[in-house]
C-alpha cells in the first residue's frame, strides 16, 4: 500500500501525484531544493470558438460517392476538406520551489506515498536532526498542504519561492506569496509544426484567455519569516505548515474566461482565509476522513509477497514485475489512488495525464482524446465503487452533447449530437485536424457521442437511479441514437451502413496495395450503433416511455450490416476483409463488442465471439501501456485469466527515462505511471478495470465470480467491488475454488448469479428460496440494503 524510494526524483515520471480532483502536485523529494510541481484542474489555452466546418456537409454525397465505388484512397483526401481545428491544452501551473539551509551530511533518505492515508512523506538525515515533511491535497479544504519539521528546535531554515512557464509575476501581500498569470489563446499541438508561433498570447487588454492566481501562506510554530516579492524566508522555525491555493478564471466550458470569468483571487482568498482556521492535525483528519471514506470501499489479497525485506518500488517492479501479487496488487490500489485525486464531483474529468502536467505542449495537448482513451479512464468507477468520481465524466458528456448538436446540424445536416476523436475544456465536439493537417484514420470519426452514451446507461445499469436515467442520461442518449439514425444509409443489398467510417488510428491494405483509412460499415462503428440502439430500448423499458421510437431503434437495429468472420477466422475489423496495416496494431477497435460492449458472449453469439477472440490473438501481447489494459480486460471477457497475467507481466515493466531499453514498449515508470511512452494515465485507469474483470462480471444475465482467476493466485479476497443491478460484492476463494461470496443488495433488485457448483443462499441465518432459471442461472429476490451470503454446497474446482 506504499509506494517507496531511497533517493529523490531525478525526472518527473519518478516524482510522486497528489490531488484533490482540482488541485494536483508532483512531489520530487529533493533535499536541498523541493520542487513541488503544481497544477488546476481548469488551466487550459483558449476560450470557446467556432470549430464547425460548414463545408463538410458539401462534401459528403461526393465522399459517399468515392466510397461506394471503391475509391477509398480519394476519400481519405477528401476527408481533409471536412476537418477543423486542432483542440487546445491543458498547462502547467507552476512550481513551488522550496530551497533549504542544509549544512552537513545527509543520511536515512526515505520518500514515499501511503496509499493507506493519501499523503506523500520525505525524511532525512542532516548530520543528527531529522527532517520531514508531510504533503497531501484536501478535496474538503481545497488546498494543498506541506507540513515541514525538524526533530531540534530552530533547525528549520527555507525560502519558499513560485514561478511559472506562462505569462506572470509573483508579488506578495502582508501574509501571501501570490502568482498571478494568463494563459495563451492558443497552443498547438506538440505534432503541429506548421506554425512559428506554436504558444500565442493576446495582449492582455485584448486577450480572451484564462487567467489565474495561485497563493501561498505559511503558519509556523516558532521562529519566523520574512515576506516579498521574491519569496518567503522561513528562519528558526521548528515545524511549519505551508498552504497553497489556486483558482482560474474559467466560468465554464461555453463562457469567454475574460469577459464572463470568475475572479479567480476571490475564490483563492477564501480557500486560504478558511483552511488557516484550521491546526496541521485538522487539515491531516479531514484529508483522512474524505479520502479513506472512497479509497477503503475496496479491498483486495492476492496471496503473499516474494519479498521478504524492504525493497524500492522501482527496484521491485524491475526484479519481480507481475510475480509478486503483492506488487500487482499495489498497482491496482494506486489507479484507484489516481482516480480519488484526479476526478470529483464539481471538478474537470480526467484527461489524458489525469491533472498532472508539467509542460505547456504536453503530449497530446493533454486531452480528452474520445476513440478510448478518455473512456477508459472511466472503467473503473462503477467497478471499484467509486460512483461519485464519474461524475465529472457524465457532466463533461452532457456538455459535450450541447456542442455537438450543432455539429452534427452544420457538418453533416443530421439531427441528433455528435463529436469526434478528440475534446478539451471548451467541449470541442467538431472534427480535429487543422483543416487537412490531420490524418483520416484519426480525425474523421464520429462516433463519440455513440461511445460516450454508454457511460450514461453504465451508471444506471449499476446504481439502478431511474431518476438519473429519465432526467440526464436518456435524453442524450436518445440524442445521440438520433444522429446514428441519420448518419446511417443503406447500402445496395439494403443493410444500413455508416458512411464515411474509419476504425480508429489502423488503416487497410486496399486491392491494389495502398493504404485507407476511409470505408464504411467498420465493425466498430456498428458494435457502438449496436450498444447505443441497445442500451435506449433497454432505457424506454425501464421508463415505460418512447414506445415508437424504440420499435423504430429495434428495426434500424436489425439492418445493420452483418459482422463478419475473416479468412484467418477472425473478426474482420473493416466491411471486407482486407488485410492490416499493421497485424499488432495497439488498438483493438472492433473488439468494442466483447468489452467494455456485451453484444459478443460465448452463449449468445459464439461464432462471433471465439472470432473476436482470434482477432485478438492475432494483435499479440505487446502494446503500449493503455493498450495491454484494454487486451487484459478482453481476455477476462474471453475467461482466460493466464492470458491476462501475461500481460500483467508486460505491464509491469520498468520504463526508464535514462534507459532507453524499455522506453518504446508499454510499461510503468518508477512511480507507477502507466508509460504509454510517454505517460498516459489510462493505461494505470484500465488495468484496474481489467483486473476487476477478472473477479466479477456483471455485463450478462448473470453474475459472475472469479470468472477468470489466473492460477498464480489461488487464495485471497476481494471486497467492496459492485455489480450492475446495485449489488456490492465480497468474494474469498482458496486452492481456486469459490468459498463464500457475500452480496450486498443496495437498491433490493432481484439477483441473478451465474454459478456452476450448487449453492445455498442464505439472508443472516435464514436460508431462501433460489429459482433455477436455466443455463447455469440462479435467481432470488433482495431487500434494499440487506446482505446475502452464498456458499457453494458441494466444493468443486472452478
Amino acid at each position: 500500500m506504499k509506494l517507496t524510494y531511497q533517493t529523490s526524483a531525478k525526472s518527473w515520471t519518478e516524482a510522486l501525484p497528489i490531488g484533490n480532483g482540482r488541485l494536483g502536485a508532483m512531489i520530487f523529494g529533493g533535499v536541498e531544493l523541493e520542487r513541488v510541481q503544481l497544477n488546476e484542474d481548469s488551466l487550459w489555452s483558449g476560450s470557446p470558438k467556432n470549430w464547425n466546418n460548414p463545408e463538410a456537409k458539401k462534401y459528403l454525397p461526393e465522399m459517399r460517392k468515392l466510397i461506394f465505388a471503391g475509391k477509398y484512397v480519394e476519400a481519405d483526401q477528401l476527408a481533409k476538406k471536412m476537418m477543423g481545428p486542432y483542440t487546445q491544452s491543458y498547462l502547467p501551473l507552476g512550481d513551488l520551489l522550496l530551497t533549504f539551509d542544509h549544512i552537513g551530511r545527509l543520511s536515512d533518505y526515505k520518500r514515499g506515498l501511503d496509499l493507506k492515508d493519501g499523503i506523500a512523506r520525505v525524511q532525512y538525515m542532516i548530520d543528527d536532526v531529522t527532517y520531514t515533511r508531510e504533503m497531501f491535497s484536501s478535496f474538503e479544504d481545497q488546498v494543498i498542504v506541506i507540513h515541514l519539521k525538524a526533530n531540534k528546535q530552530g533547525k528549520l531554515n527555507f525560502t519558499a519561492r513560485l514561478n511559472s512557464l506562462l505569462q506572470s509575476v509573483t508579488e506578495s501581500s502582508d501574509e501571501e506569496l501570490i502568482l498571478k498569470g494568463i494563459c495563451p489563446e492558443n497552443v498547438d499541438p506538440n505534432y503541429f509544426r506548421e506554425n512559428a508561433q506554436p504558444i500565442q498570447y493576446a495582449q492582455k487588454e485584448t486577450g480572451n484567455s484564462i487567467t489565474f492566481e495561485g497563493r501561498l501562506a505559511v503558519k509556523l510554530e516558532d521562529g519566523f519569516y520574512e515576506l516579498n516579492d521574491e519569496g518567503l524566508q522561513i528562519k528558526q522555525a521548528t515545524a511549519a505548515t505551508l498552504f497553497f491555493s489556486a483558482a482560474t478564471s474559467f466560468n465554464g466550458y461555453d463562457k469567454s474566461p475574460r469577459k464572463e470569468g470568475k475572479a479567480p483571487s476571490i475564490a483563492v482568498m477564501k480557500y486560504l482565509k478558511d483552511a488557516k482556521k484550521h491546526t496541521f492535525e485538522k487539515l491531516r483528519e479531514n484529508h483522512i476522513r474524505d479520502y479513506t471514506s472512497l479509497f477503503n470501499r475496496v479491498e483486495l489479497d492476492l496471496g503473499p509477497s516474494l519479498v521478504k525485506e524492504e525493497i524500492s518500488t522501482d527496484q521491485w517492479i524491475e526484479q519481480y514485475g507481475a510475480r509478486d501479487p503483492k506488487l500487482v496488487e499495489l498497482l491496482f490500489h494506486y489507479g484507484r489512488y489516481l482516480m480519488i485525486t484526479s476526478s470529483r464531483p464539481g471538478t474537470q474529468p480526467a484527461n489524458l495525464q489525469g491533472i498532472w502536467n508539467d509542460m505547456l505542449q504536453p503530449p497530446w495537448s493533454s486531452n480528452y482524446t474520445l476513440n478510448i482513451n478518455a473512456q477508459m479512464n472511466y472503467w473503473p468507477v462503477e467497478t471499484c465503487n467509486l460512483a461519485e468520481c464519474h461524475e465529472p465524466f457524465l457532466t463533461f458528456i452532457e456538455e459535450l452533447s450541447h456542442n455537438g448538436e450543432r455539429t452534427a446540424e452544420i457538418n453533416y445536416g443530421c439531427r441528433g449530437w455528435t463529436a469526434h476523436h478528440n475534446s478539451d475544456i471548451w467541449r470541442q465536439s467538431a472534427p480535429v485536424g487543422a483543416y487537412g493537417h490531420g490524418d483520416p484514420v484519426w480525425t474523421f470519426w464520429p462516433m463519440a457521442g455513440a461511445w460516450l452514451s454508454q457511460h450514461l446507461w453504465e451508471h444506471f445499469a449499476f446504481s439502478r437511479d431511474k431518476q438519473f436515467l429519465r432526467e440526464k442520461a436518456y435524453p442524450i442518449m436518445k440524442k445521440a441514437a438520433i444522429f446514428c439514425i441519420d448518419w446511417l444509409i443503406e447500402d445496395e443489398a439494403g443493410y444500413l451502413v455508416t458512411a464515411p467510417s474509419t476504425s480508429p488510428e489502423h488503416k487497410f491494405v486496399t486491392e491494389n496495395g495502398k493504404l485507407a483509412a476511409i470505408s464504411m460499415a467498420a465493425t466498430m462503428d456498428l458494435t457502438l450503433i449496436w450498444d447505443l440502439f441497445t442500451n435506449c430500448i433497454e432505457a424506454t423499458k425501464e421508463l415505460n416511455c418512447d414506445i415508437e421510437f424504440c420499435k423504430e431503434l429495434e428495426e434500424k437495429r436489425s439492418k445493420l450490416f452483418p459482422l463478419q468472420i475473416g479468412q484467418y477466422g477472425q473478426l474482420q475489423e473493416w466491411i471486407k476483409d482486407w488485410e492490416d496495416q499493421e497485424i499488432n496494431h495497439r488498438h483493438v477497435s472492433h473488439l468494442f463488442g466483447v468489452y467494455p460492449g456485451r453484444q459478443f458472449t460465448d452463449h449468445e453469439t459464439p461464432e462471433l465471439f471465439e472470432a473476436a477472440k482470434q482477432s485478438l490473438l492475432r494483435r499479440g501481447d505487446e502494446g503500449t501501456g493503455w493498450s495491454l489494459a484494454w487486451k487484459i480486460a478482453l481476455w477476462a471477457r474471453f475467461k482466460d485469466g493466464n492470458r491476462a497475467l501475461d500481460l500483467i507481466s508486460n505491464l509491469l515493466q520498468l520504463v526508464n527515462e535514462e534507459n532507453k531499453t524499455n522506453y518504446h514498449k508499454g510499461g510503468v515508470y518508477p512511480n507507477l505511471f502507466d508509460a504509454h511512452p510517454p505517460f498516459q494515465i489510462d493505461g494505470n485507469f484500465g488495468f484496474v478495470a481489467g483486473l476487476a474483470e477478472l473477479l466479477l462480471q456483471s455485463h450478462t444475465e448473470g453474475i459472475q465470480f472469479l470468472p477468470a482467476l489466473p492460477d498464480a493466485w489461488p487464495n485471497g479476497y476481494v471486497r467492496g467491488l459492485r455489480a450492475r443491478g446495485s449489488f456490492e460484492i465480497d468474494i474469498e476463494w482458496e486452492n481456486k475454488q469459490l468459498k463464500v461470496v457475500v452480496i450486498r443488495s443496495l437498491k433490493g433488485e432481484r439477483c441473478v448469479i451465474n454459478i456452476e457448483n450448487s449453492v445455498e443462499v442464505r439472508a443472516g441465518e435464514s436460508v431462501i428460496d433460489t429459482e433455477d432459471i436455466g443455463n447455469g442461472l440462479i435467481a432470488f429476490s433482495t431487500k434494499a440494503r440487506e446482505s446475502y451470503t452464498i456458499r457453494p454446497i458441494k466444493t468443486a474446482a472452478l
